[in-house]
């Protein structure tokens, strides 16, 4: 059963009554169907996007050209509004569509049978003329009509039927599969912002993105989008599926940081160098490459270090766990070790050796403690730069050899991080660090 909210209904109920048939469709239906939550509810009706305006006082102009009006309701949640239509050319990236179509001709333009069913806000009758509630029944993500044309018409549909598989645990027709499959040397005429999208959506839609990212390698899409995954192994995959939603944050920013933490999860134990190149391409951020390559390259010296030591008889010591943190930095030492975790839950899962999970929940708590009680950064030394110049120890090059040092010593004792104390062990280093850059010089 459908039942469109109340609002829907009040906007198709204000076209009906002009005259122009309206349906609800797309994913709203096909949730509904399946008794799954949806919040964004679509119209497709026979009025054109100026009669639409014409009857409704507040419109979003959200894409005329291709018969899309944003309609806002009582409580200014905006509805898409779309015109029948049919496409009348496309290159598989963009389409130029044409007004004045029928419903089922508006449907046959859809890409799965799953999304192409219509339902009445007003009446609740279903319109299916391509069979998707028997899809739905049968859990099958299939191509409306001949699959090569869908995958033609727009190359993402490949890189959806994917993620609908995932997300619903469904199965792909074979002659879809195949389509998919033909389709993925084509993929790269996509925008790189769309695949990045795409990627976005399969890490927050799938409970467990580690299957839809095998029908991305086993298409051929992975190799011909991002091809450093290409070759990643099935345990960096299943990672994905282990990583938590993080706690005591927003709803969104939960949503953000899961969906973060899956995407990097799949690059870990790569290069890192390749890791910024690869995540600069896919269009993130430059503050987002920052933070995920930083976490990439503290992966390869850190994880296997770090792993050996969760997998010994004995728990590590307070200031082995000051070190990684020291390495990590202080924001980012929770996120490399949730990460961590994934990998060790998706190798114990396999039966790989890895550390308990009570052991490395322990750690985890142990070590957020330590981080944000001991000194661990520069900035946390009772002295800086200035005070050592000041007392005539250091400047230039040497400073920041002594004050990398000092930190060192104290991250080993924190109960060093006296003024008094480093002084005295800044004047000892100084000699050496003097007569070290001295010889360098010397040599160049």
């Amino acid at each position: 059963m459908v039942n469109a909210p109340n609002a829907v209904r009040a906007i198709a109920e204000r076209l009906e009554t002009a005259g122009f048939e309206t349906w609800c469709v797309g994913g709203a239906v096909r949730d509904a169907l399946l008794g799954h939550p949806h919040l964004d509810w679509d119209l497709a009706t026979a009025a054109t996007p100026d009669q639409v305006r014409k009857l409704f006082r507040r419109t979003v102009p959200v894409g005329l050209d291709f018969g899309t009006v944003g309609v806002l309701d009582d409580h200014g949640v905006m509805h898409e509004v779309t015109t029948f239509r049919r496409d009348v050319q496309t290159d598989g990236r963009h389409a130029v569509v044409e007004f004045g179509a029928s419903l089922r001709d508006d449907l046959a333009r859809r890409d799965f049978t799953i999304n192409a069913i219509a339902a009445s806000p007003i009446t609740g009758e279903i319109r299916d003329p391509f069979g998707g509630r028997a899809d739905l029944e049968k859990k099958l993500v299939r191509a409306v009509g001949a699959p090569d044309e869908r995958m033609r018409e727009d190359r993402l549909r490949a890189l959806r039927a994917i993620r609908f598989a995932g997300r619903f645990d469904f199965a792909i027709e074979d002659g879809t599969w195949q389509a998919i499959v033909r389709s993925a040397p084509h993929l790269p005429r996509l925008s790189r912002e769309r695949v990045k999208q795409e990627l976005e959506k399969t890490m927050e839609q799938v409970s467990c993105p580690s299957r839809a990212l095998a029908l991305w390698r086993d298409s051929g899409a992975l190799a011909s989008l991002i091809p450093l995954l290409a070759s990643q192994d099935d345990i960096a995959f299943a990672a994905a599926d282990h990583i938590p939603t993080p706690g005591r944050t927003r709803r969104r920013e939960r949503t953000d940081a899961r969906r973060a933490h899956r995407i990097l999860s799949l690059f870990l134990g790569l290069d890192a160098a390749r890791v910024r190149a690869t995540l600069h391409d896919l269009r993130f951020s430059n503050a987002d490459v920052r933070t995920m390559a930083k976490l990439a390259e503290h992966w390869t010296t850190l994880f296997d270090v770090i792993s050996t030591e969760l997998t010994a008889s004995t728990s590590p010591d307070d200031a082995t766990i000051r070190r990684w943190a020291a390495a990590t930095g202080r924001p980012q030492l929770a996120s490399f070790l949730r990460l961590a975790e994934s990998r060790w839950a998706a190798g114990r899962a396999r039966g790989i050796t890895a550390p308990p999970s009570a052991r490395a929940d322990s750690v985890y708590r142990r070590a957020l403690r330590i981080a944000y009680r001991d000194p661990i950064e520069l900035a946390d030394l009772a002295v800086d730069g200035e005070d050592l110049q000041r007392e005539g120890i250091a400047r230039g090059p040497a400073l920041g050899k002594i004050l990398r040092l000092l930190l060192e010593w104290v991250v080993a004792e924190p109960a060093r991080n006296t003024r008094d104390q480093l002084i005295d062990r800044a004047k000892n280093l100084a000699p050496d660090m003097e007569r070290g850059i001295g010889d360098a010089k010397s040599q160049g």
